[in-house]
Order: structure tokens, then sequence, then C-alpha cells
């Protein structure tokens, strides 16, 4: 399993702000629409895993799973997993009940850490449920 942060030579801006998630899912897809980012860090591109787009490959050649959690570009480094939800949670203001309840929980990476199999064992089950397969970015089938 490759390690849970990756650097990669992209754009020369330190701004890049991208999250890579499964826009099938409707658990993430309302987390990214209710997740508010602190103005002055930069603005959130969100991508579906699910799409081909210039992310997914450049993921992809880095060996990242996307099955296995979601993904966050933060300048030219990727985190992935619950190091991703720890990051994006860091980035995130602490206005509205959902975001400071995301702050309560995963501020601290050794809880985002305890937390987040759980949270793909229920995006998993979700995704059995509503009948989607996975998105299978490493062609693993």
């Amino acid at each position: 399993m490759p390690p849970a942060s990756h650097s990669r030579q992209h754009e020369p801006s330190s701004r890049r702000l991208r999250l890579v998630y499964d826009g099938e899912c409707p658990m993430c897809r309302r987390y990214v629409r209710w997740q508010r980012i602190r103005t002055e860090v930069g603005k959130l591109e969100l991508i579906d895993a699910r799409r081909s787009s210039e992310a997914r490959r450049e993921l992809t050649d880095l060996g990242i799973d996307l099955d296995e959690g979601f993904a966050l570009q933060v300048g030219e480094r990727w985190y992935h997993g619950s190091e991703a939800l720890h990051r994006l949670t860091l980035l995130g203001t602490r206005s509205g009940v959902f975001n400071r309840l995301m702050y309560r929980l995963f501020a601290s990476p050794g809880r985002t850490a305890q937390f987040y199999p759980l949270l793909k064992r229920c995006r998993s089950g979700l995704l059995k449920m509503l009948g989607k397969g996975p998105i299978d970015n490493l062609d693993r089938k």
C-alpha cells in the first residue's frame, strides 16, 4: 500500500486545492457540499473520482486507491484517506454546526485515523445498498 501522502510536481501555485471524492456516494456528496474552506486558504476544486480527469490520472499514476478514501491536494502534495480528512478539517471554517462538529471530530490526526475505518465501512455498505460498484481507478477487478 502506498504511503498516505505524496508529493508531485505540478503547477507553480502553492494554493492549489483539489478534492477527489466519490460522486456516487450520497454521504460523500453531502460532506463536500457542507464542508466550507476558509477564504484565506483558497478555493477548493471538487472532482468526482468516477469521472475521467487529470487529477484521477495523477492519483492512479501515484498508486493511490480511490476506493480506500478520497484524496486532497494542497499545493503540490496529495493526502489520502484519514490524513486527507484531517487536513481538510484544518482548512475548514468553524462556522455552522456541521463544520464545528467536523472540527471536533477530525482536528486530531489520531482521532481521525480511529474514525476513518468506520466511515469507509459505512460508505461501502451504502454503495452496496445502492448497487454501485467500486471506483476501481487502479484496475484491480
